[in-house]
C-alpha cells in the first residue's frame, strides 16, 4: 500500500495528539487462550430457549435532481421527465429463532418473513433513469427503493422469506446453512431500506479462543433489499449486468488489546475478483476528558480467473481520527484510490468499510477525498437519546484516462473529476415505555459534482422511524 504524505502527515498528528491528551485506557497485553466456557453447554433447548420478535420502519426518501438530471415516467403512455424522485415504503420483519437442542451438538432454526407496502404509489414519484422499463445490460427495473413493475406501477405489498436457515453448534462453533445475515468488510447485509438484504449459502463461525475468531463462507445467492426473488451476486459500479455463481469468503478478528480490534479478510467472487482487507481500530483515552480513536481500512482488489470485469489492480485505503470530549466528537478522515477503475464492491451489501463511504462512496479512479465530521451526543445535557451530527466531504484527482478497457469503459471520460457533499442529520431513540428502542432519524444531504462524476447533483431528505417489538 503506497501511503501518500497527507496519510503520514495524519499519522503523525495522532501520535502527538495521544502522548498529549491521553488518559487512564487499558493497554495491557491479552494473551489467546482457550475459553472456560462453552455456549452449546448453556443450551436451553429447542422450545425453552425460542423467541418472535421483529421490525416496523417507516421510510421516506425525497430526491431531487440538479443540474439538468432527469428521471423519467409514463403517463397515458406518454413518457415524462421530471427532477424529483420520491419513495415512501413500510418494512416489517417478524423474526422466529428457536433455542439450541441440548447436548455435545445442538440444532437451531431462524426463519423471518419480510414485508413491505408501498405507501406512495404514484408513477410520477417513482420515476426512474428508464421510466420502469428493465434497464439494458443492467436488468431489473428502474426504481431500486419501490418495488415497481413493467412500466413504473408500484407492487402495493408483497412479501417473502428474509431469512430461513438451520444451525448447528458445537462448543463455542456454529454452522449456519440457508438464507441468513452475515456480517463482514466484503459481505455484509445492507440495511438502508425499509428491509434489508440477506445471503443464501454456509458459514462457520468459530470462536473458540479468547480475543480470536475465525469466519468462512460461501454463497451463490443474495435476497436484495426491494425485490421478492433471489439474484446472483454482481459489481455495483460495472457498467453493464456482470454476475458471478459464487462467493468465497474467509476472515480473522484479533483482539490483543482491549484498546485495539483487527480483522484480516479475502473474498473471491469467482472469475471477477480477489479482495483482500486489512482494518484496525484502536481508542486511546478518556471521553470524558478527551479520547482518541484511530480507524484503518484497507483494500487490495485484482482481477480473478476469467476476469469478466476487465484487468484489476486497485489499493485502496481510509484513515480516521476521531476525537471525543464529553458530548462532543470531532472526526477527520482521508482516503485514496490507487488504481484506473473504480474500487468496486458487491451490489446489495455494504461491503465497503471506507470512512468516506456517504451518500457518494468517493470511490472513482485516483480518487482523493477528505471528510470532516462533528457530532453531538444531547445526553450529556440531559437529553439521552437524542443526537446530531453535521459533516463535508470533497474529492478531487479523479483519473480514468488510463484504464485500459473493461466493464469500467464509463471511468475514461473521467478527467479530473471533483464534488463535495454535505449532510446534517439528527436521531433520536426512545429511552423507556412501550416504545423503548424506537429510532426515529431525519437526514439532510446535498452532493454537487462536475461534469463527468458519476454520481451528479442532487438533494436528497429521509426521514426513517424504527419501531422494534417482541411477541414471544
Amino acid at each position: 500500500m503506497k501511503l501518500s504524505s497527507t496519510a503520514i502527515l495524519a499519522l503523525a498528528i495522532s501520535s502527538v495528539t495521544a502522548t498529549a491528551y491521553a488518559e487512564t485506557q487499558s493497554q495491557a497485553f491479552t494473551p489467546v487462550t482457550v475459553k472456560e466456557k462453552s455456549a452449546q453447554s448453556e443450551a436451553t433447548g429447542f422450545v425453552e430457549g425460542q423467541s418472535i420478535s421483529g421490525t416496523t420502519r417507516n421510510w421516506y426518501a425525497n430526491e431531487q435532481f440538479k443540474r439538468g438530471a432527469k428521471l423519467r415516467y409514463k403517463e397515458d403512455g406518454v413518457l415524462k421527465e421530471t427532477d424529483r424522485r420520491i419513495n415512501w415504503v413500510q418494512g416489517t420483519i417478524i423474526k422466529y429463532n428457536s433455542g439450541f437442542t441440548e447436548g455435545t451438538v445442538g440444532f437451531s432454526t431462524e426463519v423471518a418473513a419480510y414485508n413491505a407496502i408501498a405507501l406512495d404509489r404514484d408513477r410520477k414519484d417513482l420515476a426512474s433513469a428508464n421510466g420502469g422499463a428493465p434497464i439494458p445490460g443492467v436488468g431489473g427495473l428502474g426504481n431500486n427503493r419501490t418495488l415497481t413493475k413493467n412500466g413504473g406501477d408500484a407492487e402495493g405489498q408483497w412479501s417473502k422469506l428474509g431469512l430461513a436457515n438451520v444451525k448447528a453448534r458445537f462448543s463455542n462453533t456454529t454452522l449456519t446453512a440457508g438464507r441468513m445475515n452475515f456480517s463482514s468488510p466484503m459481505v455484509d447485509v445492507i440495511g438502508n431500506r425499509p428491509l434489508p438484504s440477506s445471503f443464501e449459502g454456509v458459514a462457520i463461525k468459530s470462536e473458540e479462543l479468547e480475543n480470536l475468531s475465525f469466519d468462512l463462507a460461501a454463497f451463490d445467492r443474495n435476497s436484495p433489499r426491494t425485490e421478492e426473488s433471489q439474484r446472483k451476486f454482481r459489481a455495483e459500479y460495472a457498467d453493464h449486468l456482470v454476475e458471478v455463481d459464487h462467493v468465497y469468503t474467509g476472515g480473522i478478528t484479533y483482539q490483543p488489546f482491549a484498546s485495539l480490534t483487527t480483522s484480516l479478510w479475502g473474498t473471491q467472487a469467482e472469475d471477477m475478483w480477489n479482495q483482500y482487507y486489512f482494518g484496525a481500530s484502536h481508542v486511546l483515552g478518556d471521553s470524558s476528558v478527551l479520547s482518541l480513536t484511530t480507524g484503518l481500512n484497507y483494500y487490495k482488489t485484482v482481477d480473478e480467473g476469467k476476469a469478466k470485469l476487465g484487468q484489476i489492480d486497485n489499493d485502496t485505503y481510509s484513515l480516521s481520527l476521531g476525537l471525543t470530549h464529553q458530548a462532543h466528537s470531532l472526526t477527520f478522515s482521508y482516503q485514496e484510490v490507487n488504481g484506473n477503475e473504480y474500487f468496486d464492491y458487491l451490489h446489495e451489501t455494504n461491503g465497503i468499510y471506507l470512512a468516506n463511504s456517504l451518500l457518494s462512496d468517493f470511490n472513482g479512479p485516483n480518487e482523493k477525498s477528505f471528510q470532516i465530521a462533528y457530532g453531538l451526543n444531547m445526553a450529556e445535557y440531559g437529553v439521552p437519546g437524542l443526537k446530531f451530527n453535521i459533516y463535508q466531504a470533497r474529492g478531487w484527482g479523479i483519473d480514468g484516462t488510463h484504464y485500459k478497457g473493461g466493464e469500467y469503459d464509463s471511468v475514461r471520460a473521467m478527467d479530473g473529476e471533483h464534488h463535495y457533499e454535505y449532510g446534517i442529520g439528527t436521531s433520536y431513540a426512545v429511552q423507556s415505555g412501550p416504545l423503548k428502542a424506537t429510532t426515529i432519524r431525519a437526514t439532510y444531504t446535498a452532493h454537487r459534482a462536475s461534469e463527468n462524476q458519476a454520481d451528479g447533483s442532487l438533494n436528497e431528505f429521509r426521514l426513517v422511524t424504527t419501531i422494534p417489538f417482541n411477541i414471544l
